[in-house]
Formats: C-alpha cells, sequence, structure tokens
C-alpha cells in the first residue's frame, strides 16, 4: 500500500482539511481526514505536507518531446511516455500530424505492441490524428504534400477501439461532414481545425458531431463581427471543448480571457501542442518533415510560421491562473475532468475518487511538480535543488 499523507487535495475540488490518500495496486481505495485512519505497518508512506494534491493532467495534444518527434519516428511513443511526468502529465493522446496513411499505421501498430517490460510513465490513450483532412490555406506547419480530401475509404480502419481517439479536420471541405459522422459512430472525438469554415459551415460540423475545436484561433480564420467564422461557432455554442494553447504566444492573454469568460472550464480544455524541444535547449528540432528553429520562448519554421509549442502543460496551468485570474481548481478542471469527460473516461481518470486510477500530482505552492504518480507508480520525483 501506498499513502499521500496529510496532502492539501483537489479533486480538483478543494477537500476541507489535509487529507490522506490511500493506494493499492493501480487505485485509489480511500480518503480520509488526516490522521483519521491508522497506516498500515507495511506500507509506504509519502509526507505532502505543504504540497498539493491534484489528479494527472491528461494532454489531449501532443507532437513529441525530449528530442524526439511521434510523426517522424512513432517508435519514441514509449520512450516520450516515460518522461512526461515530469510536467504532471499522466495520460495523453500522441498526436500524428499531416503524413503519409502509412505512418498512422505505424503509430497505431506501436500502441497496440505489448508495452515495453517495467514500464512506468504516461499513459498513451489512443492518436489525436491532426489531419490529413485539412485546408491548404490554413495548413501551418503542415506539409501541403499529404493533405487529403476526406474519403471514406481512407479512414476504413480507424475507431477509437482501434488506436483513433481523435481526428481534426476542416468541417469545410466536401466530404467533411460525412466523415465526421462516421468517425463519431466508431467512438471518435471529431475536432475542427486548420479550417477556413464560416460560421454557418462551423454549425454544421456541430450538428455533424464535431465535438470538440483544435487550439482554438490558430490556424482559423480571425473573428469578424459578421462573420464570427469557426473561432465564434466554437465560442458561442455550448456543444463543442476547445482546444487552447495558453502559452501568450500562440494566443494574446487577452484573448485567454475571453475565451475563459466564454467557456469556462467545464469547456475550455489547456493543451501542450509541443513538439520535439519540449524538455530540450534552444536549438533545431524536427516536426515531421520540416526543420524547426526553437528559441527560449517558441518553435518556428524558417519563414516564422509557429510550428507546435515548447510548453510543458503544468506551465499552461500556472498561465491559465495568472492570465484570467481563475481559482486553481478551475484551471486543473481543464487539464484532468474536462478532458476525461471528453474521452469518455470519468469512471477511471480525472478526478480524485476511490476506485479510480492512481493518476496523480503533488504540487509545490507555487504549481511546480513536486511528484507525479502514474497508476499507483511514483513515475517522477523532483530533485530539492530543482
Amino acid at each position: 500500500m501506498l499513502v499521500i499523507q496529510n496532502a492539501t487535495t483537489y479533486t480538483p475540488e478543494p477537500l476541507t482539511g489535509p487529507s490522506d490518500i490511500f493506494i493499492e495496486a493501480e487505485r485509489i481505495t480511500q480518503i480520509a481526514p488526516h490522521g483519521q485512519v491508522k497506516l498500515p505497518v507495511t506500507a509506504r508512506v509519502i509526507d505532502a505536507s505543504g504540497l498539493l494534491l491534484t489528479p494527472g493532467f491528461i494532454d489531449l495534444q501532443l507532437n513529441g518531446a525530449f528530442g524526439h518527434d511521434f510523426t517522424a519516428n512513432p517508435e519514441t511513443i514509449w520512450q516520450i511516455s516515460a518522461g512526461l511526468p515530469r510536467f504532471g502529465v499522466t495520460s495523453y493522446l500522441p498526436t500524428i500530424i499531416t503524413s503519409p496513411l502509412e505512418t498512422v499505421e505505424h503509430a497505431r501498430q506501436v500502441l497496440r505492441q505489448q508495452r515495453p517490460a517495467n514500464f512506468s510513465g504516461a499513459e498513451p490513450l489512443g492518436l489525436h490524428l491532426e489531419g490529413p483532412f485539412l485546408n491548404p490555406q490554413k495548413k501551418g506547419a503542415h506539409n501541403p504534400a499529404y493533405l487529403r480530401q476526406p474519403d471514406l475509404e481512407l479512414i476504413s480502419n480507424w475507431s477509437a477501439p482501434r488506436g483513433v481517439r481523435l481526428v481534426t479536420l476542416a468541417p469545410e471541405l466536401p466530404g467533411a461532414l460525412d466523415l465526421a459522422e462516421r468517425l463519431v459512430e466508431r467512438g471518435v472525438i471529431v475536432s475542427a481545425g486548420h479550417s477556413m469554415a464560416t460560421f454557418d459551415e462551423s454549425q454544421a460540423g456541430l450538428r455533424a458531431g464535431i465535438g470538440y475545436g483544435t487550439h482554438l484561433f490558430n490556424a482559423m480564420p480571425t473573428i469578424n463581427h459578421r462573420e464570427p467564422g469557426l473561432a465564434g461557432a466554437l465560442l458561442s455554442d455550448s456543444r463543442a471543448v476547445t482546444g487552447l494553447i495558453p502559452d501568450g504566444i500562440h494566443v494574446h492573454p487577452a484573448m485567454i480571457r475571453l475565451a475563459w469568460k466564454a467557456k469556462g472550464s467545464a469547456a475550455l480544455n489547456l493543451v501542450s501542442d509541443a513538439m520535439a524541444a519540449l524538455g530540450m535547449p534552444p536549438g533545431r528540432y524536427q516536426l515531421n518533415d520540416f526543420e524547426v528553429y526553437v528559441s527560449e520562448t517558441d518553435a518556428r519554421l524558417k519563414n516564422g510560421t509557429l510550428a507546435g509549442s515548447i510548453l510543458p502543460l503544468d506551465e499552461a496551468v500556472r498561465n491559465l491562473v495568472g492570465f484570467t485570474g481563475c481559482s486553481l481548481s478551475e484551471a486543473l478542471a481543464t487539464v484532468t475532468t474536462t478532458p476525461a469527460r471528453l474521452l469518455g473516461l470519468s469512471e477511471q481518470r480525472g478526478h480524485i475518487a476511490p476506485d479510480l486510477l492512481a493518476d496523480l500530482v503533488l504540487l509545490t505552492p507555487d504549481l511546480k511538480v513536486a511528484l507525479t504518480i502514474c497508476a499507483g507508480q511514483v513515475t517522477y520525483k523532483r530533485h530539492a535543488d530543482r
């Protein structure tokens, strides 16, 4: 048994008074006020005095990290997974950007293979396929050579049970809504992004089952007061959860505040959209076929186009609190309960309660990751000098 003792606990709602969390195998078995339940003699105890205990973070858009890119080399999924707990990430969607369809199949096979022996780290919950059904006018850092028109034959084996959990497409493309409906029937979340959709086209997509928006404001038309476009549709429709990259570079803090007021914690989902340079020093890195120039603050193609981010998800949480003044529990919901509910995993992940997976993070008072637990195992512990 593992016991986290004397923690200030957010579920993500804050509990009254310090708590003791009991963990056996992979799951939480009991939550009790501190000191009210006698500890078993054989229990391993983590003293969480002065720390904040939160659910593990879920990242729905992650392109790579630690020098590796999922699209260029899907074999690195497990290697990257092992390092993500340092950012509080306990589960995530490895993101494959627009590429040959063989790359998608390769990534699916990596996930279907038996995980490495003695693996501990963040759990890959399935793939986020960002493309290839994107609008060339909003391709961003995607290679236009691989963009395709929506075609039902191309997605014949895409489904949630087969490892595809989220697909980003442009709803205005011919055949996109039929494709979206088919994917939704198979348990796949369909997202609108990299799109020139008008407000009416966006609403048609939402009616067809599109339930998510990929990196709000980025790779979509600017909101106009007479033509709100995709961003306006996502902000004004209660059916849509929308992802947001809160690094202060992809989206100005003032627009982050507006998005927060429009969507709130139940419908705003923070993502990192991080690429291979996450956790690495500035330099040159790959995003699929392209060389990306990474500074201390951002990642760009040679022509200046943003190419993913270098934003850790724990920093995203800190930024949302700083940019909007929201509470910690509200910020936590955007990376825990909201993505878990979107994925249909609320009975397993996303909050702290008995019988749920023990995916947990201990934060310092300044919201830095001190320790991460994935499925009951300590997978990251911050050194005292960090």
